[in-house]
């Protein structure tokens, strides 16, 4: 078999007798004669003929000299994709090798390269390599690693070309794929192409594509020096890394990272494969050791911390820590004030933990460095839809479509927009639009069929809802489906024309509700708790353990600093809080997790860092935390009081102080009972009580129906009930499911939902002075009660 060297020596042979005029290149007839001359035994028709050379000159077309052709370069790639057998072809021409002509060629050697230095091809070869192989920062140093880099793209070109040709190579958008919720970057580097390339790595041309890789990394091994076997690892890494093979360019890195363990560029580039991989953990690490390499090393790598800084705040949002991730691209942005990416992610970061004001700023400033960055646009718009501007986000959304049409968040988000404003066919067309770039968006197809519901298409809703529960089978579908069933039985007239498909209410107001039985709840402490079990369905705060929020205190070694006052206290920052919140909720995944800390943030770092600095008082928020945990009731109540007790202010002692008991319960009502929280927040500052507080005495105080968290109860009875079904029963003004608490009311015997019961809606068709309600936890305490009232009418009748 000839080796690489005579194998080019061979093609130059052949590219010689056909270039006929001499001009350097192979045109259409010159071409056409060599394919007839190599394959003497074929009779090709003209048709034939066109079509070999329509091909050629297509897929070769970066190496087609104007008029002249195609370039002898242009006819070895062809060759080095397979395309012709060089040695069957050389024997059919005739043609005899000099050797003379071939001196000086390694029989060792695999790479074009000295041939075509020969020929004076230097500077046509270096523009076939990617633009990062000549830059000053991450170029090729040694010749001899620009031999492995030529082999290593000719390695590829084999291995694409045959699985292409078995149908193997799969290509997919990444665009089209982001989540629903504020868009995402592709991953840590702007290198890879919008179209992500899955390779087949379980059959034999990749095996032997491995093969040959290993030969190539022992040849860099075997470098005469440390740095120039360094430069050939990174070499063959981004040549992978540029064509999406990540596992593999991954190993050449961190050979790379064996080599020269404090240069900055292999922990970098390895960190970006962990990232694209999914090893999100790990990728963050990479960074952290290219950062503290970067720090260590002056100035020689200040081109690079805006990236570094930049690629390990997307890998931490990976892991679900936007608040620290928001660190590092401020970090980015201020190195460099012109990196747009930069403040683009520092916006969606922001806008991710409910930060909306900040979030524009810093989108706008994107923007404004990049017109046409539809990411921007699309998070833009989301932000300033949390701050209620809604007419001008509608304008933004509209602005990321026209920039890309199939841009899924903007098309989802502006969808979910037009359904807040009641605008239910808009929002029905957005969502179709969706689901014609991602056909599998159930929750698309789902908010399709709400939508539709809204603008009174029941048939088409039933329709969409089908589609949906063929995606997912989830509860909530199968509800929806009842709903529609319901509604369709009733064929009432629906309230404000039917937005939400509820039936004609009215709301009645709270003095004309009256409760039956002690165990009935009211309806304005069910409206308080039912919010606080939302936020602890979103956070997950209710599957969080109370021993390992005691364990946090315990172990947590957290410094004591002084607030403006010289007040002794255990703060610190939020992205350092985010770390405590990630073990206290550890068993969430990272979207998940994010979700929760932009409630926690929105809802209670809000109003503990009251004064805008950034940083939280611990122990207060261990405090707050502590009651909307699992656990009974008594012990939530006690890790409340420890966490008092924990705070620097009363460290040593058995008590807490009146005026540190009397600010909790007011912070805990300002966090969840928001009716009294301004007001209440007002009063307590200045207080100076210095008396001490005994944990019976707390109780008594955080126990108050009135003045303390009295809602408790409440709440217990919310998150042990409200999953409990009634069987056919559906609320007379929802008309869904009933599910938690069955609300009945006495008099008229008509029967309302949770939601409906706080909200104090009661069908229009029943109109009284008032309304006396009794609440039923299940089917068997109201057959219960049915039969009771029966034995008590049997015992009185006749």
């Amino acid at each position: 078999m000839a080796t690489r060297g005579s194998r080019s020596e061979k093609v130059k042979r052949i590219f010689q007798q056909f270039d006929a005029n001499r001009d350097g290149g192979l045109n259409r007839e010159e071409m056409a004669a060599l394919v007839v001359a190599v394959n003497p035994r074929v009779k090709f028709s003209d048709e034939q003929i066109n079509a070999i050379l329509d091909e050629v000159f297509r897929t070769y077309g970066e190496f087609i000299d104007g008029e002249n052709g195609l370039t002898y370069e242009g006819l070895l790639r062809t060759y080095d994709d397979g395309a012709g057998d060089v040695d069957r072809d050389f024997d059919a021409l005739g043609l005899e090798l000099n050797l003379e002509e071939a001196k000086g060629i390694s029989e060792a050697s695999s790479s074009s390269i000295a041939d075509e230095r020969a020929l004076g091809l230097e500077s046509q070869k270096k523009q076939r390599i990617a633009a990062w192989a000549i830059s000053p920062n991450h170029g090729i140093v040694f010749d001899d690693t620009w031999k492995i880099v030529e082999d290593m793209e000719i390695l590829i070109k084999r291995l694409k070309s045959k699985q292409a040709k078995d149908g193997k190579l799969r290509g997919e958008n990444f665009d089209a794929y982001s989540d629903a919720g504020w868009s995402r970057e592709l991953g840590p580097s702007t290198e890879i192409s919008d179209k992500r390339v899955f390779w087949e790595e379980s059959g034999a041309d990749y095996a032997l594509f491995v093969k040959e890789l290993g030969a190539l990394r022992s040849r860099a091994d075997g470098a005469r020096s440390r740095e120039e076997a360094f430069d050939g690892h990174m070499a063959i890494g981004r040549v992978l890394y540029e064509h999406q093979l990540f596992k593999e360019a991954l190993v050449s890195f961190k050979r790379a990272c064996e080599l020269q363990p404090v240069d900055v560029r292999p922990h970098f580039r390895a960190g970006n494969c962990h990232y694209v991989l999914g090893n999100h953990k790990v990728a963050k690490e990479e960074f952290l050791l290219a950062l503290e390499a970067a720090e260590n090393g002056g100035n020689q790598w200040g081109y690079l911390l805006p990236q570094i800084y930049v690629n390990l705040g997307i890998a931490l949002e990976g892991e679900g820590m936007v608040l620290s991730a928001c660190e590092y691209y401020r970090e980015a942005a201020i190195l460099c004030p012109t990196h747009f990416r930069a403040l683009k992610l520092l916006g969606s970061a922001l806008f991710g933990v409910g930060e909306y004001r900040a979030a524009v700023k810093a989108l706008e400033e994107a923007i404004f460095m990049k017109p046409d960055y539809a990411d921007a646009h699309c998070d833009l718009a989301s932000a300033l839809h949390g701050m209620g501007e809604d007419e001008r986000a509608i304008e933004v959304f509209q602005k990321a479509i026209d920039l890309k049409p199939g841009h899924v968040d903007a098309l989802y988000n502006l969808g979910g927009l037009y359904m807040d404003l009641g605008r239910f066919q808009r929002a029905s067309e957005m969502y179709t639009r969706v689901l014609a770039v991602w056909p599998n968006h159930w929750r698309a197809q789902l908010n399709k069929a709400v939508s539709l519901l809204g603008a009174g298409e029941t048939e088409d809703a039933k329709k969409a809802l089908k589609e949906a529960l063929k995606m997912t089978n989830r509860v909530e579908l199968h509800d929806a489906i009842s709903h529609l069933k319901q509604l369709q039985k009733k064929k009432v007239k629906s309230n404000n024309g039917g937005a939400n498909g509820e039936g004609s209410f009215i709301i009645v107001e709270p003095l004309k509700f009256k409760t039956v039985g002690e165990k009935t709840m009211s309806r304005q402490d069910l409206a308080c708790a039912l919010q606080i079990r939302t936020f602890q369905r979103i956070t997950r705060l209710g599957r969080c353990d109370l021993e390992v929020l005691k364990k946090e205190m315990i172990d947590g070694d957290v410094p004591v600093s002084y607030s403006g006052s010289g007040i002794p206290e255990k703060s610190i920052r939020k992205p350092i809080l985010e770390e405590i919140l990630r073990r206290l909720l550890n068993f969430l995944k990272p979207e998940t997790f994010q979700g929760a800390v932009k409630a926690i943030n929105e809802r209670i770092l809000s109003v503990l860092d009251e004064q805008g600095s950034g940083r939280v008082d611990l122990g207060m928020f261990f405090a707050v935390l502590a009651p909307i945990c699992s656990g009974p009731p008594e012990k939530r109540k006690r890790v409340a009081f420890d966490a008092l007790l924990w705070r620097p202010v009363n460290e040593g002692i058995s008590q807490i102080k009146r005026v540190d008991a009397v600010r909790y319960i007011k912070l805990l009502r300002a966090i969840f009972v928001p009716s009294q929280g301004v007001s209440e927040m007002m009063e307590i500052h200045g207080e100076t009580d210095g008396s001490l507080m005994s944990y019976t005495e707390f109780l008594v105080m955080f126990d108050d129906p009135d003045w303390g968290f009295g809602i408790m109860p409440t709440l217990l009875k919310l998150e042990t009930g409200d999953r409990n079904r009634h069987g056919q029963h559906v609320c007379s003004v929802c008309r869904y499911p009933i599910i938690g608490s069955r609300f009945k009311e006495m008099k008229s015997h008509f029967s309302l939902c949770n939601q409906c019961y706080s909200e104090g809606k009661v069908p229009s068709t029943y109109k009284l002075e008032e309304y006396r309600f009794k609440e039923y936890g299940s089917e068997a305490e109201a057959m219960k009660d049915k039969c009771m009232c029966f034995n008590v009418q049997s015992h009185n009748g006749p």
